[in-house]
């Protein structure tokens, strides 16, 4: 716990150098000087990052250059949100993350009676029979993994007489304003860095997305 806490204060120093947005040249005394402790101790500090894959670091005859890799910003986003839980209740999140072409199995189980029915009286809208598909970047799985922390809207799984379908966690969010819901399936074939949308209306043609586009989707916890 105690390395984890000075790997934070360190991580912190460099962030606030902009370390997570662009390469960042500095010495040890540099760092030294910005942590309050001896050019040793932020030398041996800089190396544990490195270890721990919390940095990417160069050193050349032309100095050290150093950047602050997805995982760093994920433990240093995880602290930021803890202390919003302290100072204020959150109860939103932004994800964003690439338009791309599903499976076409998204139409077939939102047009499913046993789903449909829940969608409208639980979310409050008939879906448009299938799914925006988003593929979330790998700095932004930690948002993933919030959802799947809270309890969000059960869909009740069902059976049929040729087979049973599992429960859908459901959470509702915005996409460029547009109302819908967060669809989390049981049962999927896709992996946890994708996320499908329902939304009363086909959100591709409403809001013109296409293969590749970056979207914003605010997810109401």
């Amino acid at each position: 716990m105690h390395l984890k806490i000075e790997m934070l204060q360190v991580l912190k120093a460099l962030a606030l150098m902009n370390a997570t947005k662009k390469v960042l040249k500095i010495s040890s005394k540099d760092l030294a000087d910005k942590i309050g402790q001896s050019v040793q101790t932020a030398a041996r500090k800089l190396k544990e990052l490195e270890d721990e894959g919390l940095i990417e670091r160069t050193i050349t005859k032309d100095g050290q250059f150093v950047v602050i890799t997805d995982k760093g910003k994920e433990m240093l986003y995880r602290e930021y949100l803890d202390y919003k839980k302290i100072f204020e209740d959150i109860d939103r999140i932004l994800i964003r993350g690439r338009v791309f072409s599903g499976l076409g199995e998204g139409r077939y189980y939102v047009s499913l009676e046993g789903y449909l029915k829940q969608f409208e009286r639980l979310l409050g809208f008939k879906p448009y029979p299938g799914t925006l598909n988003i593929k979330i970047p790998r700095e932004q799985m930690f948002f993933r993994a919030k959802l799947d922390e809270e309890e969000g809207i059960i869909i009740k799984g069902f059976k049929t007489k040729e087979r049973t379908f599992g429960d859908v966690k459901a959470f509702r969010c915005r996409v460029s304003g547009v109302e819908g819901a967060i669809v989390l399936p049981q049962r999927t074939h896709y992996p946890k860095d994708v996320l499908e949308v329902i939304a009363p209306v086909k959100l591709r043609e409403v809001l013109n997305l296409k293969d590749g586009d970056w979207v914003e989707v605010e997810v109401m916890l």
